[in-house]
């Protein structure tokens, strides 16, 4: 048996990479991390997830600043915003859990860590800083980066992606934001409430595309409520830079002729995609497949190469953090303990975490619709939950799909703190908890949890309070009502 200088090799230190290391080697596997970039955490911690949840509470708080008076109390006069501030403020809570990502951490959990930029020999080797390394197994977890559109002129101007916009030191005093997917959307609302006046342009009808119009439209509201203004439909036939900053030249749709009009933004931010990492890792040479998305793989992410395995951004399936250590769970199991577990996405959630937050987890109506499945709706309101108006959050919904036997098919929820909520309906969904039980639950009052309960009952009670139960009740025991 070839005798390799690790058990395991892991490209990249981001969720997936993470997750494989420390399982790996709490298990008493010998294992190399190797990591690009000068420290661990990956784009969710230095560039993603952690930053931009930060930057969205600091614009959440001085957006209440400015509605003191709907709650009883004095107005507050907002001043302008240093963001070289909130820039180091988001910069403070990235080194506080990179704690959590040190080398020192993994280092005392038995992981190898080293940095640089890999390349691979063959299937068991790779190339870094002139020596060769090998490995019994490889996994490839380097992420994604945004990637910018064939757009005409766009290459020729400063534009601003995740990797630099937490980081500016003055605040625009205007953005222009390419894109209504989920980074677009949180950075608009945030950037608005900040100050900025903001202008998504989208090419698609709707803002958020994957989900429910209806669903997403309350997202809307609340920004345009906000000051947000978005183009909807719009073609970008240029990009150019000019003296109040950069223009956009927009050709899009009014009933059936063709208009063309210019919007201008002292600052342009390209949020419409992401690209795998995988240009130096010589995965040609080698013969592991990719697709234009990132690295094909089994349902035990294995790649074309049976010990070599992909997780997380690189694979282009679901670019959540969530997701790359899930995914890394799946890798552990199928390469240090040898058990054959498959990845399953059914369940697998997803949040938009702008305000209201927009929260979903299995079908919606539009992927049900696609998929030919037949399906029934109920629906909630959180007008009707006390304690949204008492938190003066009475804006939302939580919709509940159900398949011809009742049973769970999705939930969206689109409220304040959506992605806390769907927490039940992610246990329950996976535990297989009926709509009784989940009904039947005692939840605390007042709060928005209560909710989840009242959806999953309306369907229950609508059989049991009938005119055929109250008929037999009638018969049985002479009730007079």
């Amino acid at each position: 048996m070839p005798i390799y200088d690790y058990d395991l090799g892991i490209i990249g230190g981001g969720a997936a990479g993470l997750t494989v290391a420390a399982g790996a080697a709490q298990l008493g596997v010998k294992v190399l991390l190797i990591e690009k970039e000068n420290s661990l955490g990956g784009d969710c911690l230095h560039y993603g997830c952690v930053p931009s949840k930060t930057l969205i509470r600091t614009a959440r708080v001085r957006h209440l600043m400015g509605k003191t008076q709907d709650f009883g109390l004095p107005s507050v006069k907002l001043l302008p915003v240093d963001y070289s501030k909130v820039s180091e403020r988001i910069s403070s809570v990235i080194s506080e859990i990179q704690k959590h990502d040190s080398v020192e951490r993994f280092n005392s959990l038995g992981v190898e860590v080293k940095f640089g930029s890999p390349s691979f020999v063959d299937d068991h080797s790779i190339l870094m800083e002139g020596k060769t390394v090998s490995a019994r197994s490889w996994v490839i977890a380097t992420g994604s980066s945004p990637s910018a559109p064939p757009i005409p002129g766009l290459k020729d101007v400063p534009y601003l992606t995740n990797k630099d916009i937490f980081s500016l030191q003055e605040l625009p005093s205007s953005l222009l934001i390419l894109g209504g997917g989920p980074i677009a959307i949180e950075m608009a609302q945030a950037f608005q409430r900040l100050g900025c006046e903001v202008t998504v342009l989208q090419r698609s009808d709707h803002i958020l595309s994957r989900e429910d119009l209806d669903m997403a439209q309350y997202v809307m509201d609340g920004m345009v409520q906000d000051g947000v203004k978005f183009i909807l439909g719009a073609k970008v036939e240029q990009v150019r830079e000019s003296s109040g900053g950069i223009e956009v030249i927009l050709e899009n749709d009014q009933k059936g002729a063709t208009a063309r009009h210019i919007v201008t933004g002292q600052k342009l931010l390209v949020a419409l995609g992401r690209k795998a990492n995988i240009t130096t890792l010589n995965l040609n040479e080698i013969g592991i497949a990719y697709n234009s998305n990132g690295i094909d793989v089994d349902a035990r992410m294995r790649t074309s190469l049976k010990n070599i395995y992909a997780a997380g951004d690189v694979t282009g399936k679901y670019r959540f953090t969530h997701a790359a250590g899930y995914e890394g769970g799946i890798i552990v199991t199928n390469a240090v303990l040898h058990l054959p577990r498959k990845a399953n996405y059914k369940w697998l959630p997803w949040c938009t975490y702008s305000d209201p937050e927009l929260a979903s987890v299995g079908l919606n109506e539009s992927r049900a619709r696609k998929l030919g499945i037949r399906y029934t709706t109920v629906v909630e309101e959180f007008s009707g939950n006390d304690r949204a108006l008492v938190e003066g959050e009475g804006r939302g919904r939580i919709k509940l799909l159900l398949d011809v036997k009742g049973k769970p098919l999705g939930v969206q929820i689109v409220a304040v703190h959506a992605g806390e909520l769907m927490g039940e309906w992610v246990a329950a969904v996976n535990g297989s908890v009926g709509l009784a039980t989940l009904a039947g639950a005692i939840h605390p009052y007042p709060t928005l949890i209560e909710m989840n309960k009242k959806v999953a009952g309306k369907l229950l009670g609508e059989k049991i309070f009938s005119d055929r139960v109250r008929k037999i009740l009638k018969m049985f025991f002479s009730y007079r009502g």
